[in-house]
C-alpha cells in the first residue's frame, strides 16, 4: 500500500483528497507497490528557505523534491520512504497538478529533459479520470 501524508501549510484552498489520488496513480503507474510519501503545500517563504538550504539558490520556486529510498533495492521487510514533495500555491496557484507529478518523478530518479516531460504529459493525461473521481 502506498501511504501519503499531506500537510497544507500553504494557507491556500488544496484538495488533499485529488492529491493522495494522483500521487498513487503516478507512482503505481511507475512500479510503485507500497511505500511512505510526504506531500506539503507551503507558502513562498518556506519554499524559499527550503531552496536556500538545500540548493544554495535565494528564490521562491513551484516545486522541491526529497528523495529517501526512491527505487532502490531495500532489504526484504524494511519499507520503502520515498520521501517528500513540497508545493508552493503562492507560485503555481490551482495549477498543483502538474508539480506534483514532476516532484514525483524526481523522488524515483528522474531527471530533467524530453524524456521526463513527456512521461509527465502521459501520466497527467491518463490520470486525469482518477484525480476527478477522488
Amino acid at each position: 500500500m502506498i501511504e501519503v501524508e499531506v500537510d497544507n501549510r500553504s494557507g491556500s484552498n488544496v484538495d488533499a483528497g485529488a492529491a493522495v489520488a494522483l500521487a498513487r496513480h503516478v507512482l503505481v503507474a511507475e512500479g510503485v507497490a507500497a511505500g511512505d510519501l510526504g506531500i506539503a503545500f507551503v507558502r513562498g517563504e518556506e519554499i524559499r528557505e527550503l531552496k536556500r538550504e538545500h540548493l544554495g539558490i535565494d528564490e521562491e520556486t513551484d516545486v522541491l523534491s526529497f528523495p529517501i529510498d526512491g527505487l532502490e533495492p531495500l532489504p526484504d521487510g524494511i519499507p520503502r520512504q520515498l520521501g517528500d514533495v513540497v508545493i508552493c500555491p503562492d507560485v503555481v496557484g490551482a495549477e498543483w497538478r502538474w508539480p506534483l507529478v514532476h516532484g514525483l518523478l524526481h523522488l524515483l530518479g528522474h531527471e530533467h529533459g524530453a524524456a521526463m516531460e513527456a512521461r509527465e504529459r502521459e501520466l497527467l493525461a491518463v490520470a486525469a479520470d482518477a484525480v476527478a473521481d477522488a
